[in-house]
C-alpha cells in the first residue's frame, strides 16, 4: 500500500471569503479553471444535442431513449466503476477518460457536419458519452480531497465544484440556443470536444497527494462497498432520497423541448431561456450550499430541496404562460441541486477514505442512473398523455417520498453527525 504523499499546498489568499475558501488551495485553482472551460462545452452539446433529436425525428420518445443512453451507464457500469477506481492512479485515470471523451464530441461533431447523422448513430454516441461518464464524474468527485486536503474544506469545494456545473448550466444553454440559430449543431459539438483541452491541461498541472489505494479483486472490492453503504442508515437513507427525487423532478429536461415547441409556441431560443432559468435557480442553490458550515446544517438542506422540487414541479406542469414558467424552472433548479449536491457533500464527508471512489459512484450510480430511467419512462408517458400532465404525476409521487423522508429527518441528521465526527477524527 503506497504511504500518503504531504498535503497539497495551500496558497497564501487570505482575501477570498469563507464561501469561496476551498480555492486557497491552488490545486483546487487549477482544476477550477480548467473545468469551467469544459462543462460550459458540454452544456451546449448537451443543449444541441436535444434540438437535434427532436429537430431530425419529432419524437418525444427517441428524446427519452438518448437521454437514457447517455446516463443509463452510471447505474450499471457506475457502481463496478468505483471499485475499480479505488485500485488505480485516479489522475492519470482521469486524464485518459478525458482525452476519450475529447474524442467522442470530436466524432458526433463531424457527422453531423457533414449529415451522415442519423437517429441510430445519434443513440450509439450517447451510449458511448455515457459509458465513458460512468467512470469520469466519480472518478473526477473522489479527487476532490485530494486537491483540498483537508476534509473541513471538503464541503465547500464540493459546492464550488456544483457551482461549475450550475452556472454552465445557466450560461450554456442560451448559448447553444444562439449558436443552433446562427450555426449548427455540428458547431456545438466541435465547442466541446475543444474545451476538454483545458481541462486535460489542468489535471495536468495537478500535485495531488497519493491515496491508499484498495487491494483484491474487482468483485470483493465492489461487495465491500456495497456491504457498508447498505448497513450504514445515513447512506442507506440520503441514496434513496437521491433515487426518488431522480426519477421524478429531473425528467424534466427530457420534455423542455416539447414545452418550449407545443406549450410556449418557441424555438431552440425558447429552449435555451428554460434550460437557464433552471441553471439560475442551481447556481443559486450552490452558493447557498457554500455556506452551510456542518454537515447538519447540509442535510437539513437536502430534505428541503425535496420540498422545494415538488412544488416547482407542480407549479410548471399547471403554468399555461412563459413568463411563470420560468421562475417555476429557477426553483426547480434550486430544489433539485440543493439535494442533489447537498447529497454529495454529505456523502463525502461521511465515507472512510478508503471506500470513497465506491461511495461516491454509488451517488453518481443513483444521481444519474435514475435521472436517465425517470427520463426514459417521461418521453414514453408523455406520448400517451402529453407532457404537462406527465410532470404533475411525477411531482405527485416526489411529494409521498418527501413525506417519507421529512419523518426521518431528526434521526438522519443525528446519524450523519455521528459518521462525520467518528471518520474526522480517524
Amino acid at each position: 500500500m503506497s504511504q500518503p504523499s504531504p498535503a497539497p499546498p495551500v496558497a497564501p489568499i487570505s482575501r477570498l471569503p469563507e464561501s469561496l475558501r476551498a480555492l486557497r488551495h491552488r490545486n483546487f485553482r487549477v482544476y477550477f479553471f480548467g473545468q469551467a472551460v469544459s462543462i460550459l462545452g458540454s452544456w451546449v452539446q448537451q443543449v444541441a444535442m436535444a434540438w437535434l433529436v427532436y429537430r431530425l425525428t419529432g419524437s418525444s420518445e427517441l428524446l427519452g431513449v438518448t437521454a437514457f443512453c447517455a446516463l443509463a451507464p452510471q447505474l450499471f457500469v457506475g457502481p463496478l466503476a468505483g471499485a475499480w477506481i479505488d485500485r488505480h492512479d485516479k489522475r492519470r485515470l482521469l486524464i485518459g477518460v478525458e482525452i476519450l471523451l475529447t474524442i467522442q464530441a470530436a466524432v458526433l461533431a463531424l457527422l453531423t457536419w457533414f449529415g451522415w447523422i442519423n437517429p441510430i448513430l445519434i443513440v450509439c454516441l450517447s451510449l458511448l458519452l455515457g459509458m465513458l461518464n460512468s467512470v469520469e464524474t466519480p472518478l473526477r468527485q473522489s479527487l476532490l480531497r485530494g486537491m483540498v486536503g483537508s476534509r473541513a474544506d471538503l464541503g465547500n469545494a464540493v459546492a464550488l465544484n456544483a457551482s461549475l456545473f450550475n452556472s454552465g448550466r445557466f450560461i450554456g444553454p442560451p448559448i447553444a440556443g444562439l449558436l443552433v440559430g446562427l450555426t449548427s449543431e455540428a458547431f456545438c459539438f466541435l465547442l466541446n470536444a475543444i474545451s476538454f483541452g483545458a481541462l486535460i491541461f489542468s489535471l495536468i498541472r495537478l500535485e495531488v497527494a497519493a491515496t491508499p489505494r484498495a487491494t483484491g479483486a474487482v468483485g470483493h472490492v465492489f461487495r465491500e462497498g456495497v456491504r457498508y453503504a447498505f448497513e450504514s442508515f445515513p447512506i442507506r437513507v440520503v441514496i434513496i432520497a437521491l433515487i426518488s427525487l431522480n426519477l421524478t423532478a429531473s425528467a424534466y429536461a427530457v420534455l423542455l423541448p416539447i414545452f418550449a415547441k407545443v406549450v410556449f409556441g418557441g424555438d431552440a431560443r425558447t429552449l435555451g431561456l428554460l434550460w437557464g432559468a433552471a441553471g439560475c435557480g442551481a447556481l443559486a442553490s450552490t452558493v447557498f450550499l457554500a455556506t452551510r458550515r456542518t454537515t447538519g446544517h447540509t442535510t437539513r438542506a437536502v430534505v428541503g430541496g425535496m420540498g422545494v422540487s415538488t412544488v416547482a414541479l407542480a407549479t410548471f406542469a399547471l403554468s399555461s404562460h412563459f413568463v411563470p414558467a420560468l421562475f417555476a424552472m429557477a426553483a426547480l433548479g434550486f430544489g433539485i441541486s440543493v439535494t442533489n449536491v447537498g447529497a454529495n457533500s454529505v456523502l463525502q464527508s461521511i465515507a472512510p477514505e478508503h471506500l470513497r471512489g465506491r461511495i461516491i459512484s454509488f451517488f453518481t450510480a443513483t444521481r444519474f442512473g435514475f435521472d436517465a430511467l425517470g427520463g426514459l419512462a417521461a418521453g414514453f408517458v408523455a406520448a400517451h398523455f402529453d407532457a404537462p400532465h406527465t410532470l404533475l404525476g411525477e411531482s405527485l409521487l416526489l411529494a409521498l417520498a418527501t413525506c417519507w423522508i421529512l419523518l426521518r429527518r431528526r434521526k438522519l441528521v443525528r446519524a450523519v453527525d455521528e459518521s462525520y465526527a467518528a471518520n474526522h477524527s480517524h
